[in-house]
């Protein structure tokens, strides 16, 4: 799949089970002097502000980039600066019962992307699913989109940077079956996807 694909089946997700979300698209950012554009900028109100910003990674994006430190530091980037940009500025609520910002890393479902993250999957899991921003907690996600093919609202992930790390019996447990992420695991490399054969030469 296309990053435009995946960004259109994000858009309606939001729009599915979520009132009146603020979207853009290839939203762009400008702090301390460092520029970048997030895929999709989705601005929620449950009821205080909650930001999601998420990274999308197609087979396209994984085979152009030099490695998952590459894919990293992008995602890093978008952490540091997005919110850095006074256009998009968090700012401390008391009283908030979750994360102020999401920011989300998500890679298609398609043997190329499940390759790649099961290549460097120390890497992917090394990600703290908790931190800050300033005096705002937030939360930070890695994984695969899950769903693609059926009502937007059940389009979900399975992350890789949480309890349930790439390759584990409880990651696996998690797929749902029959789904584009189920059959693209079966078409790579059993001992690459359940074992962990690191090949990674990013150093």
């Amino acid at each position: 799949m296309r990053e435009d694909e995946l960004a259109t089946r994000v858009v309606e997700h939001y729009e599915a089970v979520h009132d009146e979300p603020e979207i853009r698209l290839e939203e762009p950012y400008d702090a301390e002097g460092r520029r970048g554009v997030v895929d999709v900028h989705v601005r929620l109100r449950t009821p205080e502000t909650v930001d999601h910003a998420i990274e999308l990674k197609s087979d396209a994006a994984v085979r152009r980039a030099t490695g998952a430190n590459e894919v990293l530091r992008q995602y890093r980037r978008m952490e540091r600066y997005f919110h850095a940009d006074e256009t998009h500025q968090l700012r401390p609520k008391l009283g908030r019962s979750g994360p102020g910002a999401r920011y989300l890393l998500f890679f298609a479902p398609t043997p190329t992307c499940v390759h790649h993250v099961a290549t460097h999957r120390t890497l992917y899991g090394s990600v703290e699913p908790t931190g800050s921003v300033g005096d705002v907690p937030i939360a930070r996600t890695v994984g695969f989109l899950t769903g693609l093919d059926g009502d937007p609202a059940d389009l979900g992930y399975l992350s890789v940077n949480g309890e349930a790390s790439f390759g584990s019996p409880a990651f696996f447990a998690s797929v749902p079956g029959g789904s584009r992420l189920a059959e693209s695991l079966e078409r790579v490399d059993d001992d690459l996807v359940a074992f962990g054969d690191e090949r990674s030469t990013d150093d």
